[in-house]
C-alpha cells in the first residue's frame, strides 16, 4: 500500500461537533469524547477540521493494521532500490522535492492556516525552515556518512580499519500537530537523505498536511512507496511500533512516549524519543533588559506557545527585575491571540493551560498580563504570572500555552538552580552581556540560545534534542544523519605480522611478543 487518499469536503462538521450538546470550548469542560467523530478511534474515518471555525478540512480512512504493515513492506522494497543509489542521485531526487515544496508553497502556506491554525508569518517561518533543514540533510549526508578509516593500534597493525554507516532500512515516524511540516521533516528528510524509507504517522489533527508532505514527494520523485502516509489515532501508531520498522521515531508528550517505548519494546524496535519540554530563562544583571523581554515574549507565545522549546519560565536577576517586568508587560500589551498568533489547535489543551493558570495564582503568584479571562477558546491571550512558587503545577509541568511564568531570584547561582530543578532538560535561554557562556555550560539540558531565543532550531547544523524528561536521540545536524544510519566495522588484513596472533599452536616468540605488546600498552 502507498500513501492513503484524502477526500476533500467543504460541508462543515460543526453539527457533529455539537451532536451531544453545545461546544464548552468557553466553558473550560471539553475533553476528547465531547468532541465530534473524527476524534473517535471506533470511526473508520478520520476527518480534520479547522481549529477555529470547525468546518472540514478533509477526511481520511483510517489504516488498519495490515495496511499498516502492507506500506511498511511496500517501503522495505523501495528502501532497496533507494539505499543502492548513490549519494549524488540521492541529493539530486531529495532537491527536488525541496524545490517543489517551494514551487507549491502557497498550498501548504493556506494548510498550515487551516489545518493548524497558524497566522501567516508562524506559517512561513515553518515553511522556511522545514526548506533549510531539506536542502541540509541532501547536501552532506555524502560528507557525514562517507566510511571512515581509523588506526588499528600496535596490535592489529598490519589490518585497515574502518567505519561505515548503512541506512536502517525503514524508519517509522510519529509526529506532532504544533509543527507539523518542521518537526516530522526533521527526521524524515535525515532518514531519507540517510538511505532509508519512512512510514509516517502524522497527528490526527494534521492528516492533511502529512498527506500533503507525501504526494508532493511522490510528485517530485515518482518513488510511490518510498515515502508512505497512515491515518488514525493511538492504536494505529501502535501498529506501526509493531509493524517490523528497523527505527521508530516520535515526537510527542512523555506519557505518550512512554507507551511507544513499550509498543516498540515487544520487537525491540530502537526508538527516537523527542518529547516535552518546560525551558527555562536566566536573565542576568547585566543583560539587555528591554532586548530580554522582546525576545522572551515572543518565545513564550510565538506559534500559540505550542512549542516544546517554547519558553515557559524566566528567572531574572533581583537587579534587573522591576525594569524586565515593566518591559514585558509593556511588550505583551500590543500582543494579541487571533492576530499575532493562532488558537489552540488541541482541544483538550485549552484544560490544561487554564489549570495552570489556575494553580500558579491559587499557589501564591500574581498575574502580571492577563489572566484566567485570558483563556477564550480556542484562543488564549498572553499571560504572563509573577512570583509562582517552584512547586506549582503552572512551574513544574509543561503548559503547551502562550502562559509564562517569571520569579525574582537573588543571583544567577539560583537562577540556574531553579531553572534545573525540574525532570525536562530540553532547552534553555540565558540573556547576559558577559556571562553568557559560563552560565550556558551549566544548565543541564541539550540546546541553549545566548542573548537570542530558539535560535538553534533554525541552524541546520545543530542537533536538536533533550536530556531526561525530554527524550533522548537527536534530530538535524551531524547526528541526526548518524541517527538513521547504524555503524559497521570492516577490518582488511594487508600483511602477515613475524608475531602470529590469530592462529592456534602460537611458538614461544609469538607468546613473548604478545607480552612485551601488552606491557607496552600498559605502560603508556
Amino acid at each position: 500500500m502507498g500513501s492513503t487518499g484524502c477526500r476533500h469536503c467543504a460541508s462543515s462538521v460543526e453539527t457533529n461537533i455539537q451532536r451531544n450538546g453545545a461546544l464548552h470550548y468557553g466553558m473550560i469542560a471539553l475533553t476528547l469524547d465531547d468532541m465530534s467523530e473524527n476524534l473517535k478511534p471506533s470511526e473508520t474515518v478520520l476527518r480534520s477540521v479547522d481549529p477555529v471555525t470547525g468546518s472540514q478540512v478533509a477526511e481520511f480512512p483510517v489504516t488498519t493494521a495490515d495496511q499498516v504493515a502492507e506500506a511498511v513492506g511496500n517501503a522495505r522494497r523501495a528502501a532497496t532500490a533507494w539505499a543502492a543509489l548513490s549519494v549524488d542521485e540521492r541529493r539530486t531526487e531529495l532537491l527536488r522535492f525541496k524545490r517543489l515544496i517551494h514551487a507549491r508553497r502557497n498550498e501548504i502556506l493556506a494548510l498550515l492556516t487551516r489545518e493548524n491554525g497558524k497566522v501567516a508569518a508562524d506559517a512561513e517561518i515553518e515553511l522556511t525552515l522545514t526548506l533549510h533543514h531539506l536542502d541540509w540533510a541532501a547536501r552532506h549526508a555524502g560528507r557525514v556518512l562517507r566510511p571512515r578509516g581509523v588506526r588499528s593500534g600496535l596490535m592489529m597493525l598490519n589490518q585497515a580499519s574502518r567505519i561505515e554507516r548503512k541506512p536502517y532500512g525503514v524508519v517509522g515516524v510519529i509526529g506532532p500537530w504544533n509543527y507539523p511540516m518542521y518537526t516530522p521533516m526533521g527526521s524524515i528528510a535525515y532518514a531519507l537523505a540517510a538511505g532509508n524509507a519512512v512510514v509516517f504517522k502524522p497527528s490526527e489533527f494534521t492528516s492533511a498536511i502529512g498527506q500533503w508532505l507525501a504526494d508532493t514527494f511522490v510528485a517530485a520523485t515518482g518513488r510511490d512507496g518510498l515515502f508512505a502516509v497512515v491515518h488514525g489515532w493511538g492504536a494505529t501508531g501502535a501498529d506501526l511500533c509493531r509493524s517490523g520498522v528497523d527505527k521508530l521515531a516520535f515526537t510527542g508528550s512523555a506519557p505518550t512516549g512512554r507507551k511507544v517505548m513499550a509498543a516498540c519494546a515487544e520487537t525491540l524496535t530502537p526508538v527516537l524519543m523527542e518529547l516535552g519540554g518546560k525551558d527555562a530563562a536566566i536573565v542576568a544583571a547585566d543583560a539587555d533588559v528591554r532586548q530580554a523581554a522582546q525576545a522572551l515574549l515572543w518565545g513564550a507565545t510565538m506559534n500559540s506557545g505550542q512549542s516544546c522549546a517554547g519558553v515557559e519560565r524566566v528567572y531574572v536577576v533581583e537587579a534587573v527585575a522591576s525594569r524586565f517586568l515593566d518591559a514585558i508587560a509593556a511588550a505583551a500589551g500590543s500582543v494579541e491571540a487571533g492576530r499575532d498568533y493562532g488558537p489552540v489547535t488541541m482541544p483538550g489543551q485549552i484544560a490544561t493551560i487554564a489549570r495552570h493558570i489556575d494553580s500558579g495564582l491559587s499557589d501564591g503568584g500574581s498575574a502580571l498580563v492577563g489572566g484566567r479571562d485570558s483563556v477564550r477558546a480556542p484562543f488564549v491571550d498572553p499571560v504572563v504570572l509573577v512570583d509562582v512558587p517552584q512547586s506549582s503545577a503552572a512551574v513544574r509541568e509543561e503548559t503547551f500555552g502562550p502562559v509564562v511564568t517569571v520569579n525574582r531570584v537573588p543571583d544567577v547561582d539560583a537562577a540556574i538552580a531553579a531553572a534545573n530543578a525540574v525532570e525536562y532538560g530540553l532547552g534553555a535561554v540565558v540573556f547576559s552581556k558577559r556571562d553568557g557562556e559560563s552560565i550556558a555550560a551549566r544548565l543541564d539540558v541539550g540546546m541553549v540560545s545566548i542573548n537570542d531565543v530558539i535560535s538553534y532550531g533554525a541552524v541546520p547544523a545543530l542537533p536538536f534534542g533533550g536530556n531526561g524528561g525530554s527524550g533522548f536521540g537527536r534530530i538535524h545536524g551531524e547526528p541526526g544523519l548518524l541517527e538513521f544510519t547504524t555503524p559497521k566495522a570492516v577490518t582488511r588484513r594487508r600483511f602477515r605480522l613475524p608475531v602470529e596472533v590469530s592462529a592456534h599452536g602460537r611458538r614461544r616468540r609469538d607468546e613473548w611478543a604478545l607480552t612485551a605488546i601488552s606491557r607496552l600498552v600498559g605502560r603508556r
